[in-house]
């Protein structure tokens, strides 16, 4: 089986020494999305605007390997603070309505250039890599 290196300017380049994703036969496997704008290199301010930076870098990665939010089986949410989870669930609703995947959320000591949250996740790919 084949495996595709996934890249987009649409999402925040990978930070280090990865690719933001990669897919393998129908899975996307994306890397964890930090809240960088793509377009300033910056973090957004708060909790709620790092989550929706984060996600919607994800978006674009999933997107660009044949993926969605909607195709979304697993993600798991690294935050920086375990009081943010109610902030951070908000705004991951919104993203996700409906039946959510699974998921895990876990507290770290700390994120890549202190962000607050960090999103990485496991789709089934419904239609080619881009």
């Amino acid at each position: 089986m084949d495996r595709i290196i996934i890249a987009t300017e649409a999402a925040a380049p990978a930070v280090g020494p990865y690719v933001q994703a990669t897919r393998v036969g129908d899975l996307v496997f994306a890397s964890g999305q930090l809240p960088i704008d793509p377009e300033t290199g910056a973090f957004p301010d708060g909790i709620e605007a790092q989550t929706r930076r984060s996600l919607a870098n994800l978006a674009a990665v999933l997107e660009a390997g044949g993926a969605s939010l909607a195709s979304v089986a697993k993600t798991t949410v690294f935050l920086k603070d375990m009081n943010d989870f109610a902030a951070m669930n908000a705004v991951y609703a919104e993203h996700f309505p409906g039946a959510a995947p699974a998921r895990s959320t876990v507290e770290v000591a700390r994120l890549p250039r202190d962000a607050l949250v960090e999103v990485e996740a496991i789709a089934l790919a419904t239609g080619p890599a881009r």
